[in-house]
């Protein structure tokens, strides 16, 4: 249960003050021996604790999507595989998949989605990632314009969407080959930019790491960088923003 429907519980008088002390007061985390589950990491940041799948072991996943999933009632989880996709919904039957982004969730109906996150890719190629950001955000209470394909190469494509890009409380630009998508950006618009390089590319883009070399290096005022491939994390930072922006 989240920290303000205890608080709302109070104000109606369903539940006592003591009792939601008791709540805030039990301990912050759940000891599975090999995992220790950060409940409380929504008090402290703002954001539930999210499940990295790729690598656990199947019984691991499936009990942590479990706990998760019985104390806040969604979950979310990247990295996933249409196999771990498969074991969790034998427990979990509302929990959905999306195979290009690899995102395995349960997320509760009616959420209320503000402000706004432009999340732009250079190319087709990048969108696996952009899809892991884009959806982060949204599970984290934002809403997201998707721009999609509109790299250097064909930058007339980016301009016919600066209003929207512009009156974002954040963008994301994700980009491989050589990553130039975020410094063009950083100098259209008035709000942070979160640069994500992808491992898309030939041999000489090292899987990734042109972009990343690039992105770090650019000119461009306003830019943030986060790791290769690293969709969740700019999901993520991307939300905080645009919380900021909204309050």
């Amino acid at each position: 249960m989240e920290t303000h429907e205890i608080l709302e519980q109070v104000k109606r008088g369903e539940i006592t003050v003591e009792e939601a002390e008791r709540y805030f007061r039990r301990k912050p985390f759940v000891d599975m021996g090999y995992a220790k589950l950060d409940t409380h990491r929504e008090i402290r940041s703002g954001f539930p604790e999210v499940v990295f799948c790729s690598g656990k072991a199947d019984e691991h996943l499936l009990h942590i999507f479990e706990v998760l999933f019985e104390e806040n009632k969604e979950v979310f989880g990247t990295r996933a595989s249409e196999a771990q996709y498969e074991l969790v919904r034998e427990r979990i039957p509302e929990i959905t998949y999306d195979p290009v982004s690899r995102i395995l969730k349960v997320e509760k109906e009616g959420k209320e989605r503000k402000g706004k996150i432009a999340v732009c890719t250079a190319g087709t190629a990048d969108i696996a990632v952009a899809e892991e950001a884009a959806q982060a955000a949204e599970f984290f209470g934002s809403s997201v314009e998707r721009i999609y394909d509109v790299g250097v190469s064909g930058l007339h494509r980016l301009l016919a969407r600066l209003e929207t890009l512009q009156s974002a409380n954040c963008v994301v630009a994700v980009a491989g080959m050589e990553g130039a998508l975020a410094s063009v950006i950083g100098g259209l618009v008035d709000k942070p930019v979160i640069a994500v390089p992808t491992s898309v590319g030939y041999g000489a883009n090292f899987k990734g790491l042109s972009a990343l070399l690039t992105m770090i290096n650019s000119c461009a005022n306003g830019i943030a960088t986060v790791n290769i491939d690293n969709g969740y994390g700019a999901g993520y930072m991307a939300a905080q923003i645009n919380r900021l922006g909204v309050r």
